[in-house]
C-alpha cells in the first residue's frame, strides 16, 4: 500500500510552473511509485483566509487513513501548524515538514491575527514524532528569520538551513525527499 502524503500549498497562484506545483512535482517524482501525494486545491489561495483553509484541511484529514506524513509550503506550513495545535488530529503522524513557513505574529508585517499561533503550541504537539523545518538563507518572500523563531520555540524539531533555494523550492528539495524516505 501507498504511503500517503498530505502536501498543503502556499499562498498565491496554483497553476503550473506557479506557487507549489513545481515542489510538489519534484516530490512526486522523487519519492516515486511508493508514495502518494495528495495535493488538494485549498480555497481562494490568492485572498486566503484561516477558516476555509481549515474547513478543507479537516475534509482532506478524514479521508486519510494510516499514519501520516504532513508537508505544508509556506502559508500551507503555518496553516497546518496552526490547525493540529489547536484541533488535534486523529491518526498517527510520522512526521510534519514545513519548508518556508511564515511565524505569524513576529513583527508588524507578519501580525495577522487569523493565522497567529497559540503561545502554547508547541506543547500541543508532543505526539508528533519528528519535526522538521526547511528554510532557504535567500528566501525573498518569508525571512529566515522565520525559521530561527519555529526552531527556538520547537527545539526538538529538525531545522534544514538551506542555500540559494528561494522560496518556491522549484528544484525540490532533497532533504526533505531523503528525511520523508528515512521515517
Amino acid at each position: 500500500m501507498k504511503r500517503q502524503i498530505l502536501f498543503i500549498h502556499s499562498a498565491g497562484a496554483q497553476g503550473p510552473h506557479q506557487g507549489s506545483s513545481d515542489l510538489v512535482t519534484s516530490l512526486q517524482q522523487s519519492l516515486g511509485a511508493q508514495y502518494d501525494v495528495l495535493y488538494p486545491k485549498m480555497p481562494n489561495p490568492e485572498r486566503p483566509s484561516y477558516e476555509p483553509w481549515k474547513e478543507k484541511l479537516e475534509q482532506e484529514l478524514a479521508e486519510l487513513e494510516g499514519e501520516l506524513i504532513l508537508i505544508g509550503h509556506s502559508l500551507g506550513g503555518s496553516v497546518l501548524l496552526k490547525h493540529i495545535s489547536e484541533n488535534g488530529y486523529g491518526q498517527s503522524v510520522a512526521g510534519l515538514f514545513l519548508a518556508a513557513a511564515p511565524y505569524w505574529g513576529n513583527d508588524e508585517e507578519w501580525s495577522v491575527e487569523q493565522f497567529r499561533l497559540l503561545e502554547d503550541f508547541p506543547s500541543r504537539l508532543g505526539r508528533i514524532p519528528r519535526i522538521h523545518i526547511y528554510h532557504s538563507r535567500d528566501d525573498e518572500i518569508v525571512p529566515f528569520e522565520h525559521a530561527r523563531l519555529y526552531a527556538e520555540k520547537l527545539p526538538w524539531a529538525i531545522l534544514r538551513s538551506l542555500d540559494n533555494r528561494g522560496h518556491a523550492f522549484g528544484s525540490g528539495i532533497p532533504e526533505l525527499v531523503d528525511d520523508i524516505r528515512s521515517l
